[in-house]
């Protein structure tokens, strides 16, 4: 099946896992020790969130296996279009803690103007919110640079916030579909629109995967944002679905084959590639990432860069 429901590992063992990677980062690379400090305070601010999250109410959804299954079919992310209800104040005291925690880390005023905005109600918390998971860069944009604020930084704080709530939506709605109490015509429709997504975008969210993850052979892509798990039928650049001889892979360091970029001549985009024995759970994706930053710059040095998020029409 390409999309695969990854198992939760208890608290601890993600934990202990994260440290052990975030130690051996350190010890190849120490200049990246600040850099493993920062993602070490968000990451486990944002555990703790996706804790809370999963342990109180789900918003109420109006996503029926069989429209689920329909919206896949044409290509459209499940939660693309949707109008779910988020719990902003819950999240609202996050962002505020996130912005003070990237200005500890070295955004400085940048991070703490942004997060004065979202306490003074000059950022509307719920609509931040609501614009991150609906994947809207542009109104991100529009309105941090409005008020003179970074428009990534606002980008990111959102993310953090917002991401636990789409990875948790994320495995209710594809959790599989019988044992989520669907009836039987309708979870076969959905376990069969599962099957058949072949795109390189998530079929949650549409967010592009920040990596892919090669285990056992297969090659499964992560989303960068609700850590989805999906695997394409076919070996093709997972922008433009290139798969000619302007589709290459290459190892930027001779000695490490085990990590590649996936590079296209066609759109001008990459994608890092690892073999690894596991998958990453929910967040070590970020790990995962900062792990092959090497693969971002060496990309970047030959003019290859990332594109923006796709747009969808959702009409039911």
């Amino acid at each position: 099946m390409p999309y695969l429901h990854v198992a939760h590992p208890p608290q601890a063992e993600v934990f202990a896992s994260a440290e052990r990677r975030w130690q051996a980062l350190i010890d190849a690379q120490p200049d990246l020790q600040a850099a493993v400090s920062l993602q070490r305070t968000l990451l486990t601010h944002v555990i703790d969130l996706a804790r809370t999250i999963e342990g109180g109410p789900l918003p109420r959804l109006s996503l029926p296996p069989k429209y689920v299954a329909a919206k896949l079919l044409r290509g459209v992310p499940v939660l693309s279009g949707e109008p779910i209800p988020l719990p902003a104040a819950l999240l609202k005291p996050a962002l505020v803690s996130f912005c003070a925690q990237l200005a500890a880390g070295g955004a400085g005023a940048a991070a703490s103007h942004i997060g004065a905005a979202i306490e003074d109600g000059r950022i509307d918390a719920g609509s931040l919110l609501t614009a991150s998971l609906a994947r809207d860069q542009e109104a991100i944009r529009t309105g941090a640079t409005h008020l003179g604020l970074a428009p990534d930084l606002a980008w990111l704080v959102a993310e953090l916030a917002v991401g636990p709530v789409a990875h948790t939506l994320q495995r209710t709605l594809f959790a599989t579909p019988a044992a989520a109490g669907a009836p039987g015509e309708s979870a076969g429709r959905l376990a069969e629109a599962l099957a058949a997504w072949n795109r390189g975008y998530c079929p949650a969210c549409g967010s592009w995967p920040a990596l892919a993850e090669v285990v056992n052979g297969h090659r499964l892509l992560r989303c960068a944002f609700c850590a989805a798990t999906w695997e394409r039928t076919m070996y093709a650049c997972v922008y433009c679905d290139e798969q000619g001889e302007a589709f290459v892979t290459a190892a930027p360091d001779e000695a490490r084959k085990d990590r590649r970029t996936e590079l296209c001549r066609s759109c001008g985009a990459y994608l890092k590639s690892i073999d690894t024995l596991e998958i990453s759970p929910y967040p070590l994706v970020a790990i995962a990432d900062m792990e092959t930053m090497d693969l971002d710059v060496a990309a970047m040095d030959h003019h290859y860069g990332r594109p923006p998020l796709k747009e969808f029409t959702t009409r039911r």
